[in-house]
């Protein structure tokens, strides 16, 4: 039974959705705005989160619902119930937020970190719709169906994964396992288009099938290497606020250089491979759009070190290192060594 074209499309925006959630989570910490929500699922202890500092500060004479939240002498509070406050503060209707010690606002980062949240929650239904769709409709694609309730799954680790990120106050390896989870879902979405298509696949030569996965190693090591130099960037921006953007780079360690490296690597190997599949037309042009992304990365990386980081450089420079991944694992499954 062969999917339809409407199961096919959403599949597609599945897949579209999840690469604009990773652009959100980008969004994020470029902008250090990971605990812009400092609890998590709700905002604030709202379901819709403050809009002004006001709202987050203790008021007298004023109705809280039972688990809003204040800052109080730098301090997160949260209501234990539902009252009507005094003219001063009184300890016994609050009590001490634990998970954490942040306790800042500031709306700009609230509202990143909330519709971030927000493209996570619609991707978590547009998941379960596709999931759901599949077994009611296309119970005979048994491997399609499981590879859908999987994602969700994976979803719901993800959701999970969030809370503690948050819980723990953006703690590096919890991004990094956060990050690839992500890219997890990218490549599970693109494994259910592959079998939705019939598993088309095109003949090369074994050396481009190998240098492939060689280069799908590279890739991966790469991101892995990016989410530690990206790290080290949080960590001066959190310990040195006064640091100029255009002073980063004196003051990143050997990680940011292996990383510089591994990016020639995957350029001469992206080159390499695109000029053994020139004679292949069909090979030629998956190689060709691999080439495209890494130069556009290059590209985007030479402008991160030499024009002071600019904050919109940061998301697409992800973005752009995840559709190359995407690409990659594209072509492990569509390239196929002749018998």
């Amino acid at each position: 039974m062969a999917a339809s074209k409407a199961f096919t499309g959403f599949v597609w925006v599945v897949l579209v959705t999840i690469f604009l959630v990773i652009v959100a989570g980008s969004v994020v910490r470029t902008t250090q705005s990971g605990m812009g929500c400092p609890d998590w699922p709700t905002c604030f202890g709202s379901a819709i989160p403050p809009t002004d500092t006001a709202q987050v500060m203790f008021q007298p004479n004023h109705p809280y619902k039972k688990g809003q939240f204040i800052i109080y002498n730098d301090s997160l509070k949260y209501a234990k119930e539902k009252f009507i406050s005094s003219s001063n503060y009184s300890p016994v209707n609050w009590k001490q937020y634990e998970k954490h010690n942040y306790a800042k606002f500031a709306v700009v980062s609230t509202w990143i970190e909330y519709i971030n949240r927000l493209l996570g929650a619609l991707l978590g239904i547009l998941i379960l719709v596709q999931a759901i769709w599949g077994i009611i409709y296309y119970r005979k694609l048994n491997t399609i169906v499981w590879l859908s309730i999987g994602l969700v799954l994976l979803t719901g680790f993800q959701a999970w994964l969030g809370k503690t990120v948050v819980d723990s106050n953006l703690a590096l390896l919890k991004i990094t396992i956060h990050m690839f989870g992500a890219l997890a879902m990218v490549f599970l979405s693109q494994y259910i288009l592959f079998l939705i298509k019939g598993k088309q696949r095109v003949i090369a030569p074994k050396s481009i099938v190998t240098a492939t996965y060689i280069l799908a190693i590279l890739v991966i090591v790469q991101l892995l290497m990016g989410t530690q130099v990206r790290g080290q960037i949080d960590n001066m921006v959190e310990h040195s606020p006064n640091i100029n953007r255009s002073g980063w780079v004196a003051l990143l360690n050997s990680s940011f250089y292996l990383h510089k490296t591994f990016a020639a690597l995957i350029a001469g190997a992206a080159l390499f491979i695109t000029l053994m599949a020139s004679a292949n037309k069909e090979v030629s042009v998956l190689t060709k759009r691999i080439l495209i992304v890494v130069v556009l990365e290059a590209l985007v990386g030479i402008i991160l070190v030499y024009v002071d980081f600019p904050k919109a450089a940061q998301p697409l420079h992800l973005l752009l290192s995840s559709v190359l991944a995407a690409l990659v694992f594209a072509n492990i499954l569509k390239l196929k060594t002749a018998i």
